[in-house]
């Protein structure tokens, strides 16, 4: 089942083209994650997708009644406004029942645990630390039960542990919930080792697949040749872990 197909997108600004006849199909329960340089059209490509920017041509198709959960790039909380994370959790749509409805919205403390926030409920949402900030805007981006989560640059400014703790959680919840992941990430050592299809984008999709083969495509080492051995070395960590389990302990996810 597709949830958003995008067909053919071009976008200019200023006489610079951002995206250059992008096609990109994102399904149920796929985890994907674009991959780029700076100024690649990444995070733009995203709010085409989204709808909330519009394209020279080419278009979007999205399943009907959608429901998208957003985290955004570069929040801040306001100092002049103290908040603690539950009222931010509830002004912003996150309360219990919230968002889509009492059927499909998920219940606060379902939230709070998928999101592993419950001990952070009752903290100032300026307190916090970077990694417990963005496993809130993880939460209130799930609220509505989304079918799809998009996410960019959801590990921005983490350090190395906190991007390994919010990456594996957003495993688990692909795991346990289903939800398709579309991302976009700098950590490139990182989305090799964790996401299941890497897109690489530089204004036109210059390769795509799974991690593995991605990373053997000389457009994709052209790129990022200097990061190879860094991104490598965790990958293949992170793939001899997955195979010392069990036969069938993963599922499909093995």
């Amino acid at each position: 089942m597709t949830l958003i197909d995008a067909k053919n997108i071009t976008l200019c600004y200023d006489g610079k083209t951002i995206l250059d006849d992008v096609s990109l199909k994102i399904g149920a329960a796929d985890f994907l994650t674009i991959i780029g340089p700076n100024g690649a059209g990444k995070s733009t490509l995203l709010k085409v997708m989204m709808g909330l920017v519009r394209a020279g041509s080419g278009a979007v198709v999205r399943q009907k009644n959608l429901r998208i959960g957003y985290m955004p790039q570069g929040f801040r909380a306001n100092p002049s406004m103290p908040i603690s994370v539950a009222r931010f959790l509830d002004l912003t749509g996150a309360g219990a029942g919230a968002g889509a409805g009492a059927e499909s919205g998920t219940e606060f403390e379902t939230l709070a645990e998928l999101a592993q926030i419950e001990s952070l409920l009752d903290k100032p949402l300026q307190a916090l630390s970077g990694g417990e900030r963005q496993r809130v805007l993880l939460a209130q981006a799930l609220a509505a039960a989304p079918q799809l989560l998009i996410l960019d640059e959801p590990a921005q400014n983490l350090d190395l542990s906190g991007q390994l703790a919010f990456y594996a959680l957003l495993d688990a919840i692909h795991r346990d919930t289903k939800t398709s992941i579309l991302m976009v990430s700098h950590d490139l050592h990182m989305v090799m080792a964790s996401t299941r299809k890497v897109v690489c984008l530089y204004r036109h999709i210059c390769c795509s697949g799974e991690p593995q083969m991605v990373a053997r495509d000389p457009e994709f080492q052209r790129l990022f040749g200097d990061n190879m051995a860094e991104m490598m070395a965790v990958y293949h960590h992170q793939h001899d872990h997955t195979h010392s389990v069990p036969h069938g302990a993963h599922g499909e996810d093995a």
